[in-house]
């Protein structure tokens, strides 16, 4: 007789789960809309790199219009290069700093550092990029007329040139630096990557009159310029990743504003005496390299707004924590405006500067 009696508690058991079930329905679609809600980012980013690229490639035209110096053969396709090769710069050397950065802030945190997870390595991706503008810019040293058409060029023709010798040590430098990422040490990826950017800065001062002094802030400038840039970028990711610790993702981002302003202040102070030392005041405006430099002043200052912007949220929600969309919009326009800067510096080094009077 107990058998009959179990039976009743069977509907019982199929209601609760159709209620579930009507209940489940909202949830579903929210699933749906949130999977959906990417797909912004992803055209701002993929619309911002466009622009970018366009930049490039049409910057020095622009730039050398209705001035008198001379048009740079190749310009567009020897900026978009070194454009590239400035942005595998970043992504390298930014998730090295950045991986020790969070290490640090995960150590100083309740609970245990090694759950916080880190976002997928991309540099080795970028060392190979970075490799294929650098051979991209021997080719074209070679070639001599700023064509990347004339096919692939001897060795002894790379080496017949100043740009060419420098363009090739680099790509090596990122070959390197992309076998020690394979191999699992991305800490020794640092140091042929450090001589890719003395490379650039050799590059940067051909002159003969003290070139000693205009390596030595080239090469200030630019690392603070890349560690900047792509600590930035892997701070973003790392923030991503920590996403379900709003505290976390709120210390680690703290923690790189605290750099991150001494590395403007020597961008600005070694950008400085870098432009007194190469630009005289008479060609400011009448310049490609001139005007090159203003838009980039410009941009410099948008992104030191935007930073500013994005502290000040971060220190305003102080007591009730950061997530990560409540610093994204400014710290991803401070991101958008850098990689224009770094676009702007690849500029700068195709446009001619103007000879001191």
């Amino acid at each position: 007789m107990n058998q009959p009696d179990s039976s009743p508690h069977v509907p019982p058991a199929r209601e609760p789960s159709s209620g579930g079930g009507r209940h489940r329905a909202p949830r579903d679609s929210r699933q749906d809309s949130g999977r959906k809600r990417p797909l912004l980012p992803v055209l701002l980013v993929a619309g911002c790199a466009a622009v970018l690229v366009a930049v490039a490639l049409l910057g020095t035209d622009l730039a050398t219009d209705s001035t008198h110096d001379i048009h740079i053969p190749g310009g567009g396709a020897t900026a978009l290069l070194r454009s590239v090769l400035f942005v595998a710069l970043c992504v390298q050397i930014g998730e090295v700093a950045g991986e020790r950065l969070a290490g640090g802030v995960a150590r100083t945190l309740p609970g245990d550092p090694a759950a916080r997870r880190s976002p997928p390595a991309v540099g080795a991706y970028a060392a190979i990029a970075g490799m294929i503008a650098a051979l991209g810019l021997a080719s074209m040293a070679a070639a001599g007329d700023g064509s990347l058409t004339a096919g692939l060029p001897q060795l002894s023709e790379i080496y017949g040139t100043r740009d060419g010798r420098i363009a090739f040590l680099e790509a090596n430098g990122f070959l390197f630096c992309a076998l020690c990422l394979f191999m699992r040490h991305p800490v020794w990826a640092c140091v042929p990557l450090s001589g890719v950017v003395l490379c650039e800065a050799f590059r940067a001062h051909p002159e003969s009159n003290t070139p000693a002094i205009g390596i030595a802030l080239t090469l200030v400038h630019l690392s603070s310029t890349i560690l900047w840039t792509g600590g930035l970028i892997q701070v973003l990711r790392t923030m991503r990743a920590w996403h379900g610790e709003p505290g976390a993702a709120r210390a680690l981002l703290a923690a790189y504003a605290r750099r991150a302003f001494w590395l403007f202040a020597a961008i600005c102070v070694t950008g400085t005496f870098s432009t007194l030392r190469r630009l005289p005041l008479d060609a400011v405006l009448s310049s490609a390299y001139g005007r090159t430099l203003i838009a980039k002043l410009v941009l410099v200052a948008a992104v030191g707004v935007c930073a500013l912007f994005a502290r000040h949220v971060l220190v305003k929600s102080r007591d009730r924590g950061t997530t990560y969309g409540a610093v994204l919009r400014p710290t991803a326009a401070e991101l958008a405006a850098l990689g224009a800067v770094v676009v702007l510096s690849a500029l700068l080094t195709v446009a001619p500067v103007p000879p001191s009077t």
